[in-house]
């Protein structure tokens, strides 16, 4: 089956030989290895589905971003970058050791498992560790609704 979305992940022009694994997982999830000055990075990059979508689809999704965490050696270093369709809200509401406390909003529903994933993994969201000017933080405006 063809997928309908997709992702990817730019790298530097300097650093393309550095370059030593990529792998397409679906057409949400994809992965490279970098190795820099001795130190191995691996950047993810996750296209989670929107809200109102099938749950089975957003469960696959976080089962297979987990299996990806979980084959990183404790010895790298990781990075995930994506769009995961939720609002983190502008406080930690009892992950303060995943959010830093500077989101905007409010949170909803569908981004729990984003702040468990993190804790999981003894990850940091770090857009929300430090202050932003509201233009900075709003992605959609319209006369009824800033997002």
């Amino acid at each position: 089956m063809k997928g309908k979305n997709g992702v990817g992940i730019l790298v530097d022009r300097e650093l393309r030989e550095s370059v030593v694994k990529v792998r397409r997982v679906n057409d949400r999830l994809m992965t490279i290895k970098v190795v820099v000055g001795g130190s191995t990075l691996n950047a993810i990059s996750a296209y989670a589905p929107q809200t109102g979508l099938d749950e089975e689809v957003k469960r696959r999704l976080w089962e297979a971003l987990d299996e990806m965490v979980r084959g990183i050696l404790p010895t790298e270093k990781l990075f995930i970058e994506g769009d995961f369709n939720g609002h983190i809200g502008s406080s930690d509401g009892g992950y303060g050791e995943v959010h830093g406390g500077f989101g905007f909003g409010d949170r909803n529903s569908g981004v729990t498992s984003l702040l468990d994933f993190a804790r999981a993994f003894e990850l940091v969201i770090v857009n929300s560790m430090f202050p932003k000017r509201e233009e900075h933080l709003v992605t959609f405006r319209s006369m009824v609704v800033k997002n």
